[in-house]
């Protein structure tokens, strides 16, 4: 219902309102439906063929599951975010950072610490430490690589996803060569912290993860009010106030660090963040970024939370998350491409 002053507006501006708050209670409602689906994911993850009646045993359960519950809210949330607040830097909904190498990245740079550190260093030895100096290395270097990409191509796809690919794959080749040369027992203790996975999460960082991701949404939240400028173009960011450059070059720090974070828990997962940040683009059918980035990370944490729960009590292990994840996300990185409506 519009009241006061709204019904004093011509009536095309009244409709026009109108419509903005019926869209805008439907986004609310989609959202909380997706929450709901969310919470029940959460229930049935942490009671399903769990032993009420032995307390010994129930709590043993908890220990276990609470921790991998949270590392997989955290990881839809970080991967969710990074995927949307990427898109819209770029103005592409095809493109996201794991799709360009970022996780590479990340893997080399945490071997390339243990190579030239050693495994007995402080850097290797010490979970959180190891994660910061992979977060500081990883922020530095992935900033000054993108943005110089961006800047260079002009942000066209075409050559964002073509230079993407050639960095993905010279990260993985040079991660894949150092662990070759590298001394046996070294490499041991490096594939016990890489090699992460959903049923293997790294649960020892999940404190210092959530910190560093509070920081960081602290630290940008006026960047990230700025998206829905900054999808405008950067000419009409520009002349609305905005300082586009140093905006886009924090948001993308912003994108690296949460993708560092999601990488470290549970390994690198190429095609989450496609479907999930564009699902939430055609379910919620909004410009608001709150809207999308909310979408976005509760879309995942349905299908990670969901996806683990089939995986351990249907596949009983025999099927990783990661299979179906990438299968399905290249198929609609396909279905997408071939539906795109803009010329890439």
């Amino acid at each position: 219902m519009l009241k006061g002053k709204e019904l004093a507006l011509p009536a095309k501006h009244r409709n026009r309102q109108y419509a903005i708050e019926t869209k805008k209670k439907n986004s609310i409602g989609k959202l909380l439906s997706i929450a709901a689906l969310v919470v029940l994911a959460v229930i049935l993850y942490m009671t399903l063929n769990v032993r009420v009646d032995n307390p010994k045993l129930f709590w043993y359960s908890m220990s276990i599951r609470t921790p991998k519950v949270i590392a997989m809210l955290l990881v839809a949330f970080c991967i969710g975010g990074a995927s949307v607040v990427f898109q819209s830097v770029i103005n592409n909904t095809v493109v996201t950072p794991c799709l360009l190498g970022m996780n590479s990245l990340y893997t080399l740079i945490h071997t390339t610490a243990v190579f030239f550190f050693g495994a007995g260093s402080l850097a290797a030895r010490n979970t959180n430490v190891a994660f910061a100096v992979d977060l500081a290395l990883m922020g530095t270097i992935a900033t000054f690589i993108y943005s110089f990409m961006f800047k260079k191509t002009k942000y066209n796809v075409l050559y964002v996803l073509l230079i993407g690919t050639v960095l993905s794959s010279f990260f993985s080749s040079t991660q894949a060569t150092m662990t070759r040369i590298m001394d046996p027992n070294e490499y041991d203790t490096l594939l016990a912290t890489l090699v992460a996975s959903f049923s293997n999460i790294n649960t020892e960082i999940i404190v210092f993860a959530v910190v560093v991701a509070a920081l960081v949404i602290f630290v940008l939240r006026k960047d990230l009010a700025l998206l829905n400028v900054i999808t405008l173009g950067k000419e009409q960011a520009i002349n609305l106030g905005v300082d586009y450059d140093r905006a886009i070059k924090r948001l993308l720090l912003g994108v690296v660090l949460f993708i560092a974070i999601a990488t470290a828990m549970v390994g690198p997962i190429s095609f989450l963040g496609l479907i999930i940040a564009n699902l939430s683009r055609q379910l919620l059918r909004t410009y608001r970024h709150g809207y999308l980035i909310a979408g976005s990370a509760l879309i995942g944490m349905v299908l990670l939370v969901g996806g683990q729960l089939i995986v351990e009590h249907v596949f009983v292990y025999s099927v990783p998350i990661s299979v179906f994840i990438t299968v399905g996300g290249g198929l609609y990185f396909l279905y997408l491409l071939l539906t795109q409506k803009r010329r890439l």
